[in-house]
């Protein structure tokens, strides 16, 4: 049985230098669907053609080509956290909330690969 149980969703996670850009180049060289644009958060979302995966898009000044970053969403991130915490899983600093969006938390994998936990904070 696995330390924490997982929705049946994942946000694969880029670091681009403009979201709207890449946006665009996305829909039309792709296909994929934009979600949203949350510029406060410098982040916006696609929907691919694949049920239950989306692509994030994190705006950075200086983005990391081939640095994706899987993001599994979980009902509770506290626990969640708590649970693989408990289990021997490094954190990178303090979960973050974006109130009434959403909570993240960036964890390693034994080779210090970079995954994150979400909670959606939407309602939806």
């Amino acid at each position: 049985m696995s330390v924490v149980t997982l929705k049946n969703t994942i946000t694969l996670a880029i670091s681009v230098r403009d979201r709207h850009v890449s946006a665009d180049w996305y829909a039309e060289k792709l296909g994929f669907e934009l979600i949203h644009h949350m510029d406060e958060a410098g982040w916006s979302e696609m929907r691919t053609n694949v049920d239950g995966v989306t692509l994030g898009l994190g705006e950075q000044a200086e983005p990391s080509p081939g640095n994706s970053v899987p993001v599994f969403e979980v009902a509770d991130i506290v626990a969640a956290r708590a649970a693989l915490e408990a289990d021997g899983v490094a954190f990178d600093g303090a979960t973050e909330t974006i109130e009434g969006m959403v909570s993240t938390a960036t964890f390693y994998d034994p080779d210090k690969n970079a995954m994150m936990l979400a909670q959606d904070l939407t309602g939806g």
